[in-house]
C-alpha cells in the first residue's frame, strides 16, 4: 500500500490518498476541502477511486466528502456511529469555520476490529476514541502504515478540547490501540508529517508514561 498525503483545507489537513501499487484501486481519505486537488493527484497517478473513507466528523476531515462522492460517484465509509453528531452539523461547522460542507451519513459505519479493503490491500480498523467519540484508524498490517486521522502526531497528540474530546480516553486509545504495534509501523497523520510508532513511543511527550 502507497499513500500520498496532501495538505487541504485552511488547516492544512492531510487528505491521504491510499492505493495499491499492483492494481492502481484507491481510496480518498479524510478530504476536508479543495477536492479539484485531491481528484488532479489521483488522475496524475491513474488510479481507480473505489471509496471515500472517513477517521472522523470534524469539519477539516470531512467537510469536502459530499461533493467529492457526488462527482465521483464514491460511496462515503466510516467513521464510526459516535461521531453521527458532528457529521450532522457539518454544514453548521462550516459556517462557524468559513468552509463549505453538507452533512451527511455513511453509506455504512465502521466499528473497532471491522476490516475494509481495496485492491490488494486489506486494513484492520481500530476506534480511537478522544480527539472526538467516534474516531477510527485505519492499519495494513502488511505495510505497516497506519492512516491514523486525528489521533497520534509527530512529538504531539490529538486536540481534546472540542465538544466531546477526552484527553484521558485519547490516551487509552493511543496506549491500546497504537503503541501495540512494531516500532517500524509508519503513522500518516491528519496534519504535519509523518511518523512511525516507535519514534513516538521514545520521544513523544504526552506518552512518556506509556
Amino acid at each position: 500500500m502507497e499513500v500520498i498525503n496532501t495538505p487541504v483545507s485552511p488547516y492544512i489537513q492531510n487528505a491521504p490518498i491510499a492505493y495499491c501499487a499492483a492494481t492502481l484501486e484507491s481510496i480518498y481519505v479524510d478530504p476536508g476541502d479543495e477536492i479539484e486537488k485531491l481528484m488532479n493527484v489521483s488522475s496524475e497517478l491513474n488510479l481507480k477511486p473505489q471509496y471515500i473513507f472517513i477517521t472522523h466528523g470534524h469539519i477539516d476531515h470531512a467537510g469536502g466528502a459530499t461533493e467529492l462522492a457526488r462527482e465521483l460517484d464514491l460511496e462515503i465509509i466510516g467513521p464510526h456511529l459516535d461521531d453521527k453528531f458532528l457529521l450532522d452539523a457539518l454544514e453548521i461547522q462550516g459556517q462557524m469555520y468559513g468552509m463549505k460542507a453538507k452533512n451527511f451519513i455513511p453509506a455504512k459505519w465502521l466499528n473497532h476490529k471491522d476490516s475494509i479493503s481495496f485492491g490488494n490491500q486489506k486494513l484492520e480498523i481500530l476506534l480511537c476514541p478522544g480527539h472526538t467519540p467516534g474516531h477510527i484508524v485505519a492499519v495494513n498490517h502488511e505495510a505497516k502504515k497506519v492512516i491514523g486521522g486525528d489521533v497520534l502526531f509527530n512529538g504531539s497528540i490529538g486536540r481534546t478540547d472540542l465538544p466531546q474530546g477526552n484527553h484521558q480516553d485519547l490516551i487509552d486509545s493511543i496506549k491500546s490501540n497504537m503503541l501495540t504495534l512494531d516500532d517500524d509501523y509508519d503513522v500518516y497523520c491528519g496534519h504535519g508529517p509523518n511518523t512511525t510508532i516507535g519514534h513516538e513511543r521514545a520521544t513523544n511527550p504526552f506518552l512518556v508514561d506509556a
